[in-house]
């Protein structure tokens, strides 16, 4: 089996009034089924650009990023955002939450854009709200639940559809720390029980040392991968 993500010698640029500005420069690295991989570096890294070339919502100027073996640069705009939709989950920094719907009416979104029948989707919906603590509060407005919640709300959300890959860029960063070490050690824990492939970008040490690999950016280039702790995240 491939690995669910892997990056080939991925390159990226911005243009800028100034030139040609280097983001990214010959990044390599596989994440294979079940593993977490934790992405640092210091603002301007290219951490969020990463994490955006993996979701194919950016494309790399040269290189390959695939996806279960699939060059994600190749896929039509179309077949692009199918990929996304059907094997890629995303966690983000402030949530994005519709503030019109319940907890249990946001955890769903996902099965309605894609057309899923809504009964097996509420019944996952409804397990996943259970298993982060929330299972009394799907039928909550999202403006009456905390930070800590709502971030647990979007971590269903991605979870949904069971994606063979899930990505999380800073979700702890909009968060006090005792609720972001919540929702850091179930975003692990449950992504770990899925199957998932878990990649996250976030600045504590400590948090990304609970992943079972980190990557560290550093001026566009990935510097030798190390083991994290892969340890739950310390109260």
């Amino acid at each position: 089996m491939p690995p669910v993500l892997a990056f080939r010698d991925v390159a990226r640029s911005y243009r800028t009034a100034g030139g040609e500005l280097p983001v990214l420069r010959g990044i390599s690295g596989e994440v294979p089924a079940g593993r977490a991989v934790a992405i640092t570096g210091r603002s301007g890294s290219g951490k969020s650009t990463l994490l955006h070339l993996a979701a194919g919502i950016d494309a790399p100027d040269s290189g390959e990023v695939l996806l279960l073996g699939r060059s994600l640069g190749r896929l039509s705009d179309r077949d692009r955002t199918l990929a996304r939709r059907e094997g890629i989950g995303l966690v983000f920094q402030f949530f994005h939450l519709l503030p019109h719907l319940t907890a249990e009416e946001n955890v769903l979104v996902p099965a309605l854009v894609a057309g899923d029948p809504p009964g097996p989707a509420r019944a996952r919906a409804r397990s996943l709200l259970a298993r982060v603590g929330l299972g009394g509060r799907g039928g909550d407005p999202v403006q009456k639940l905390s930070g800590g919640e709502m971030q647990r709300v979007a971590l269903c959300r991605a979870l949904l559809r069971r994606p063979t890959l899930l990505l999380a860029d800073e979700p702890t960063g909009n968060l006090d720390e005792a609720s972001g070490q919540v929702v850091m050690e179930l975003l692990l824990e449950v992504a770990r029980e899925e199957g998932s492939a878990l990649v996250y970008v976030t600045h504590s040490r400590e948090l990304a040392a609970a992943a079972d690999e980190v990557w560290t950016l550093h001026a566009g280039r990935l510097e030798a991968a190390r083991s994290g702790g892969a340890a739950p995240v310390a109260g």
